[in-house]
């Protein structure tokens, strides 16, 4: 019999959710997703990111003009207790990513990254005032209405083994049609150290990365990216390909979201890649589509398209054992659904759900 999982789930209300999936519950043969209870902790927590190592504390950004970071404290209460609140150095925090000892950062309204220090002990945030570092910008893109200024999307750091004894920080940046590359310098701070240059319009969101190559999602345009990595700062990509089986004519109003390469293992040996389309006007909802990498990781091809009755679909975490299950939820309806991988990750199939009226307008997920 396998365990139930608790997971958080972060959204445009006022509250993180905690829900429940159970893949083989007591009597049933079904799995299950139950919600356990939510813990309010200000306007819109859409981005939810967990400690490496204290799986109990769970940090938010609230995304309004006044961006502010919430820390909270689970235990074994489905409801977590807010033990520590900062500013969060910009407006509209939209990605967080926490090490041992900083939190960082992304806002996206004010185009800056920003950095705190924090601890696994009270008072968790060691200063109410963050570091900040005003991400470049040169002038608009060609997308008027969203690229009028930097927009930082999303903090990650590069698994690509470099040359450089230094972690590297990747910070997509949807406005400038760039993907930020900072180290910290001799004075523990992050400095930019160069760029990947994007198609002009494209709009990076998110990344991910595999051997020696750099995965970019652009938003605007509806496509993925390929970059040998580390590159030359404005050599083009490599290859760029459309994240939809039949592609409307541009321009069109449906966009991307996330991108997930999970690790290979024993269960699923092949690599694939996890890409969220959004504002599909299909009535079966909004797409995950399934890249394989079997001709080489420069080489990603569509092979699946999932339809899955979730409208305006923005975010998706893998989790359980080897990775097997995907939660993903529609923040325009829906509510959210697991999904089980199948033929070896090439296909994904619901095996659980929640609807709206019970979890709305979900956003990011954390399997806990």
């Amino acid at each position: 019999m396998s365990p139930a999982h608790r997971i958080y789930v972060g959204s445009y209300t006022d509250a993180i959710y905690t829900l429940e999936f159970h893949p083989s519950p007591p009597g049933s043969d079904s799995p299950t997703l139950a919600l356990l209870g939510k813990t309010h902790v200000g306007q819109n927590p859409s981005w939810i990111a967990q400690h490496p190592s204290d799986n109990s504390l769970v940090f938010t950004g609230l995304e309004q003009e006044n961006g502010e970071i919430a820390v909270i404290r689970y235990g074994e209460e489905a409801e977590g207790i807010v033990v520590a609140r900062a500013r969060s150095g910009g407006s509209d925090p939209c990605s967080l990513l926490a090490t041992e000892d900083e939190l960082l950062i992304g806002n996206y309204s004010s185009g800056t990254l920003a950095t705190l220090p924090i601890s696994t002990e009270p008072p968790f945030v060691l200063t109410p005032t963050p570091w900040t570092l005003s991400l470049p910008f040169e002038r608009p893109g060609p997308n008027k209405a969203r690229q009028a200024s930097s927009h930082p999307h999303q903090t990650i750091f590069s698994t690509i083994d470099t040359t450089s004894a230094e972690k590297e920080l990747l910070v997509p940046d949807l406005g400038a049609d760039k993907i930020w590359r900072l180290r910290k310098g001799s004075d523990n701070r992050w400095a930019i150290c160069g760029y990947v240059q994007c198609q002009s319009g494209g709009g990076p969101r998110h990344v991910a990365t595999c051997g020696k190559t750099l995965y970019t999602l652009l938003e605007l345009t509806s496509q993925l990216s390929v970059h040998p990595f580390p590159p030359i700062d404005m050599s083009p990509p490599q290859k760029s390909l459309s994240t939809l089986r039949t592609p409307p004519p541009a321009p069109h109003a449906m966009t991307t979201a996330e991108i997930l390469l999970p690790e290979t293992n024993a269960t699923f040996s092949e690599p694939y890649i996890y890409v969220s389309n959004r504002d599909d006007p299909s009535p079966e909802g909004d797409t995950i589509a399934i890249f394989s990498l079997a001709n080489g990781e420069a080489e990603p091809e569509l092979v699946t398209e999932v339809r899955t009755g979730l409208k305006h679909l923005r975010g998706m975490y893998f989790g359980g054992e080897d990775n097997k299950w995907l939660i993903a939820g529609g923040t325009e309806g829906g509510g959210v659904k697991v999904f089980e991988r199948v033929q070896g990750g090439k296909d994904l199939r619901v095996v659980a759900s929640l609807g709206a009226d019970v979890v709305p307008k979900p956003a990011s997920f954390l399997w806990a």
